[in-house]
């Protein structure tokens, strides 16, 4: 039988909403394959793979797969004064503004704005210890998602890696044996784990006085531990977490953070601290190949913003994390499907390992998570717990209710 026309089948599956040349591929694909009527599924498969919004019902707060903070910033369609100084109409700086803005909400002098956390650690080690030491805590020499590995960045920025004290002990004698022989000092946040048992660890305050000018990757991004835009103050779930402001104030010359974290922005990495070393990254040559665009900065400029203005509510981060278990559990009654249960969030992200949040959710028997992932308009995605797909609701906008009721009917 003579197979039709790549043409026409990909115009019979018009209705999928994928581009021409898209559908073209789907119908190509499937009479390569003998089977002209896969072609749709093809095309479905391909529409599903494109970004879209899901519904987060896993209880993981910053979940790097769904790209951690939900943002909850639109940009219209419009040119904006990136790099334009409108008093003066001569070019300005897309440094002076949501850096300027975080540098105030988080006590420094200066602040710089680059496309992520490792971005940011890369630059300042190239900016100010390209050819030199930089003294490491043995066990601070991390690696986190997706394979960054303090030692290897180092290397790439030209730096040279002093290893000081051992895994589980280094005091502050140890950094000041080398710190002669090293341009900075750094202390990385074991973000993602945590030594326990027979430790020993050197405090920012401890080595300030040292000599050399002491960094600190920070990584979660914590602006301040008062937590002054909520009313209620810090969460107990917080506990001992390191805040930027905190950080610089114990004499901290830098700190590095990430953008998508606990400061509930969009994907950024932000250098904090003493305006010359800020300057120094800022005019070396890596700043423009790791500067961030318009978007990112207008969603940082906004996320800044709602910190000053003490309003945590408009960071849905912040929303999500701290709303009460009582609200969550009218949510859960109202919605009606599955059974109520209490349950554990975490913030994930690779921060606070180990810390849970108290949280309420819907169960329902068995594994049904592949279901959830297929509902329209949004996929649904959930968690398997003792063999019952649990959806916890603190992850999930109370907009989305009806919508998560419908994919579980």
């Amino acid at each position: 039988m003579r197979p039709p026309s790549v043409d026409s089948l990909a115009r019979s599956i018009a209705d999928v909403g994928l581009p021409h040349p898209l559908l073209v591929d789907a119908a190509r694909a499937a009479i390569a394959a003998g089977d002209a009527d896969g072609a749709r599924a093809i095309a479905e498969a391909t529409r599903a793979a494109l970004l879209r919004p899901v519904i987060n019902a896993t209880g993981v707060l910053l979940h790097t797969n769904l790209g951690r903070a939900p943002l909850g910033v639109a940009q219209p369609a419009s040119y904006t004064n990136l790099e334009l100084d409108v008093a003066t109409g001569k070019r300005g700086s897309r440094r002076d503004r949501a850096g300027s803005l975080l540098a105030r909400a988080c006590g420094a002098e200066a602040a710089l704005v680059v496309n992520n956390g490792a971005g940011a650690v890369l630059l300042a080690l190239a900016a100010l210890a390209r050819g030199s030491g930089v003294a490491v805590s043995r066990g601070e020499l991390v690696e986190i998602g997706g394979g960054f590995r303090v030692p290897e960045v180092m290397s790439e920025s030209g730096a040279r890696l002093v290893e000081v004290g051992t895994t589980n002990r280094t005091r502050r004698d140890d950094y000041a044996l080398v710190s002669g022989d090293v341009a900075l000092l750094l202390k990385v946040h074991q973000s993602n784990y945590r030594i326990t048992g027979f430790t020993e660890d050197a405090s920012v305050s401890d080595i300030a006085s040292i000599g050399p000018p002491v960094i600190v990757d920070l990584g979660s991004g914590l602006l301040d531990t008062a937590c002054p835009w909520l009313p209620s103050g810090p969460p107990a779930w917080l506990r001992d977490e390191p805040a930027a402001r905190q950080t610089l104030e114990s004499g901290a010359a830098l700190v590095v953070f990430s953008g998508d974290k606990l400061l509930g922005g969009p994907q950024a990495g932000v250098l904090a601290g003493r305006a010359d070393l800020v300057d120094a990254c800022a005019r070396h040559p890596l700043y423009r190949a790791l500067r961030p665009g318009g978007l990112v900065l207008g969603a940082l400029e906004e996320v800044a913003l709602a910190y000053l203005e003490r309003d945590g509510d408009r960071i849905p981060f912040w929303r999500m994390a701290t709303v009460a278990a009582d609200a969550l559990r009218t949510r859960a009654d109202a919605i009606g499907r599955g059974k109520v249960v209490d349950c554990a969030s975490v913030t994930g992200g690779g921060t606070l390992p180990g810390i849970e949040i108290p949280s309420v959710g819907l169960a329902l028997d068995g594994d049904i998570t592949a279901a959830l992932r297929a509902a329209r308009p949004k996929p649904v995605i959930a968690r398997v717990d003792d063999d019952r797909t649990i959806l916890d609701l603190r992850t999930v906008e109370p907009a989305d209710d009806e919508l998560l009721a419908a994919a579980i009917a």
